[in-house]
């Protein structure tokens, strides 16, 4: 098949536009495919900052930049003008190292970190636990934003066993973790998660929002975003009443609020919408929330007429 010159002059255009380049599915505030999120989850790990192009936006781009790496699949990561790969590529990478050298940061020093899990914060742990699939994962980006969710193993991550809690971390997220306290206090809600870390520099943390917390919120009439970060397939099959799917235009909406505006995320988990939490908080906003357990736990605790999936 003949390649539009247009087409491939306009997606090396883009390959160029930045040092590293990510062709995804969505935006790096809100991925919309689980392989765009952790890529996301990984780059944001390691650099501070990278250019995304949301191939959803764009059928003729998507495809075409398909036949231009002639790999078939999204997300799609470039480097210096250069390909990698895809998803699996790039935890490959992350995995055996390479990862580093490619993207030019150093190779951190993997030594176990001394954190804490309180016995208030393992309590709730090990009923979130009871309904998820493999261990609970921290992970702390360049910007000191830390994310919390229950996932399968990633390669490349250093496993620990912490006041009886199964947890992995990447090794960026490992060096920037020690002396850490994850605690938890329990709500008329429900537990609500804080992570003191003493390497983080002062500024905005996400927070964590319990389902019931979110319902009763959403009785009172309360004025805030709620922002459904899933696919649009995913939003089909079950959603919370009132909450918007966030899609370029939203994060674009959103981007020229106030920063002290409250602004709370779910997904299907709480990882991805986590991820998109942590976006906002580094564009300066000061009340960002996630909603732990995310609309899985809304369907056990809140509302059975919303479909489990």
């Amino acid at each position: 098949m003949s390649f539009d010159p247009a087409l491939r002059s306009r997606i090396e255009s883009l390959v160029a536009s930045d040092r590293v380049v990510l062709f995804m599915k969505g935006v790096r505030g809100a991925p919309q495919c689980g392989f765009s999120a952790t890529v996301c989850r990984i780059l944001d790990g390691l650099i501070p900052s990278y250019a995304t192009v949301n191939v959803l936006a764009d059928p003729e781009l998507r495809d075409g930049v398909k036949q231009f790496s002639q790999w078939p699949t999204i997300p799609q990561l470039y480097v210096g003008g250069e390909f990698v790969g895809g998803c699996d590529i790039v935890q490959e990478m992350l995995g055996d190292g390479s990862l580093y050298e490619t993207l030019g940061v150093p190779k951190p020093n993997v030594a176990i970190p001394a954190l804490a899990i309180t016995d208030a914060a393992a309590r709730a742990l090990r009923q979130l636990a009871s309904r998820s699939a493999g261990p609970l994962h921290l992970s702390i980006d360049a910007q000191f934003q830390h994310g919390l969710f229950f996932g399968p193993s990633e390669p490349g991550t250093l496993a620990l066993s912490v006041n009886g809690i199964d947890l992995e971390l990447d090794p960026f997220s490992a060096s920037r973790a020690n002396g850490l306290t994850l605690d938890a206090e329990t709500r008329a809600e429900g537990p609500a998660f804080r992570i003191d870390n003493p390497n983080a520099p002062k500024g905005a943390e996400v927070r964590q929002m319990s389902v019931r917390e979110l319902s009763h919120k959403l009785a009172a009439g309360e004025r805030f975003g709620l922002f459904d970060v899933r696919t649009p397939e995913e939003r089909a099959t079950a959603h919370i009443e009132g909450a918007r799917l966030l899609d370029g235009d939203v994060v674009a909406q959103l981007e020229q609020l106030d920063k002290s505006t409250l602004l709370v995320f779910h997904c299907h988990h709480g990882g991805r919408s986590q991820r998109a939490a942590e976006h906002f908080a580094s564009l300066g906003f000061t009340n960002v929330w996630n909603v732990a357990g995310g609309i899985d736990a809304w369907s056990q605790e809140v509302d059975p007429s919303v479909p489990r999936y």
